[in-house]
């Protein structure tokens, strides 16, 4: 087994902890690159938080009453699927995150928001008003940026400069997903009931065979005692803001945390995208990790061979490049709600 290992290189860009950023050409501070993503909406509401100084856009029943039946029919597709499984009794060790790890129940993501900066119109929108964060205003019922909590605009502004941050530094590929592994290094306990693709002694060989770093907090906190030490970075709750980047699988998953977090701020577009962004990340994730999962349809991707490294490191850039631009629109409506503050 030892034979398949590759000494660990530093040759997948620059990492985190170092000073190498991204230049201002690769995302604009103002808007996203052009064709980012395909639109769920129509295009009626846009992809860049509006401008409050310029006032709320109004959007009568006839134009957003549409918009919440798409959601509700784009995101009752993997909703109800979660719903069956519970009903039959089956735990799933890839979806079942969404809704354990995540705080987001599915009933808050099935519901629908316009987000910041529009107001609806039509008795249809009184139910809003029964929702957290919404009022009435002469140009119809919209979602409120006044009268937050000392507590509330402290986490939006530590948010922004979080994603700022975060969008500001290189991304970094050179972890290949060891997190999930070292999650089990030499410990007997596992934390999914399906068996392992590899013995615990090739587990612990191929973990030793590399350089485990990890910069995600939330990863890293469920390293076993064994596996800790041997991590190039030991990240806390305090330095997340630090070490975030944008190459992290689990920085790029989080997107979903910090959408919802912001609702009905955010629109639930946006928070569909980034859930559903992932959703396929944790897909990606799981494949990745020592535990067999084929018989869920699920192949392995095998990061202890270079070539399920080369694998995972082009899911890795791919799932960055969707990210980005999801991650700059919460920027945008933060800097806009920030801004009023």
């Amino acid at each position: 087994m030892a034979s398949i290992f590759v000494p660990f290189q530093i040759d997948h860009g620059f990492p985190p902890w170092s000073n190498q950023s991204v230049g201002d050409g690769i995302l604009s501070t103002t808007g996203l690159p052009s064709g980012a993503r395909k639109s769920h909406d129509g295009g009626v509401l846009k992809t860049t938080a509006p401008d409050l100084s310029a006032g709320l856009t109004i959007l009568e029943p006839e134009e957003w009453l549409p918009l919440e039946a798409a959601h509700t029919a784009r995101i009752g597709e993997w909703l109800d699927e979660h719903a069956a499984r519970k009903r039959r009794g089956e735990a799933h060790p890839v979806y079942d995150f969404l809704f354990t790890y995540y705080s987001h129940t599915p009933g808050q993501l099935r519901r629908w928001h316009p987000g910041v900066g529009y107001a609806l119109r039509g008795v249809e929108a009184e139910r809003f008003l029964t929702w957290r964060g919404y009022e009435r205003r002469p140009e119809g019922i919209t979602a409120r940026t006044d009268g937050m909590k000392p507590e509330r605009q402290a986490a939006l502004r530590w948010m922004l400069g979080m994603l700022e941050g975060t969008l500001s530094r290189a991304p970094w590929y050179g972890c290949h997903g060891l997190h999930e592994w070292a999650m089990v290094y030499r410990c007997e306990d596992k934390r999914h009931p399906h068996p392992l693709r590899l013995s615990g002694e090739e587990i612990a060989a191929f973990v030793e065979s590399r350089q485990v770093c990890c910069t995600h907090y939330d990863a890293f906190r469920f390293f076993t005692a064994a596996a800790r030490g041997l991590n190039r970075v030991q990240p806390e709750r305090s330095t997340t803001a630090e070490l975030e980047q944008r190459g992290c699988l689990h920085a790029n998953m989080d997107l979903y945390k910090w959408a919802y977090k912001l609702a009905p701020l955010t629109s639930s577009r946006l928070v569909a995208d980034c859930f559903e962004l992932a959703r396929e990340i944790r897909e990606a994730d799981m494949r990745a990790s020592p535990y067999d999962i084929e018989s869920l349809g699920f192949a392995p991707i095998r990061i202890e061979l270079p070539e399920g490294r080369e694998e995972y490191e082009a899911l890795q850039r791919d799932f960055t490049r969707r990210a980005d631009p999801l991650r700059q629109e919460l920027i945008e409506i933060l800097r806009g709600v920030v801004h009023t503050l």
